[in-house]
């Protein structure tokens, strides 16, 4: 629900917030087999970084700061800063070797080669559906 309704969980105070949610796309391609992850962290310093692969789950966290402003008197603040954590769930196939990221422009773009899953025939099957008296 959170990523739903982002807005709603927010408080508009400046006092508030509680760090930024990088938004990303995950995407599968077939050949090679590859999961590839693009977050959006424009103004993160990659030095401030950490990436982490474990259980089909891969974190990207680290933090985005605040430029220094000597005594700034803000009229809008809509951008957040803070530190942040995204856990992305990218499925158990992942080959523990062969991770590649890069950042550009503000885009972190991690790879991930998968492990080719074996082709089969599609199963079919059929459930019953009961009726409640």
């Amino acid at each position: 629900m959170e990523e739903l309704f982002p807005d709603l969980r927010r408080v508009r105070a400046g006092t508030g917030r509680r760090g930024f949610r990088p938004p990303v796309d995950v995407y599968r391609t077939g050949d090679p087999a590859t999961v590839t992850v693009v977050c959006d962290l424009a103004g993160v310093d990659p030095d401030d970084l950490r990436l982490a692969l474990s259980d089909g789950v891969l974190v990207i966290a680290g933090t985005r700061r605040r430029q220094a402003t000597d005594r700034a008197q803000y009229q809008q603040v809509e951008l957040d800063y803070g530190p942040f954590e995204r856990r992305i769930s990218v499925g158990n196939d992942i080959a523990e070797s062969g991770a590649e990221a890069s950042y550009d422009r503000g885009l972190l773009t991690v790879r991930l080669q998968a492990i080719p899953r074996q082709s089969s025939a599609p199963v079919r099957f059929y459930i019953a559906v009961v009726r409640q008296p």
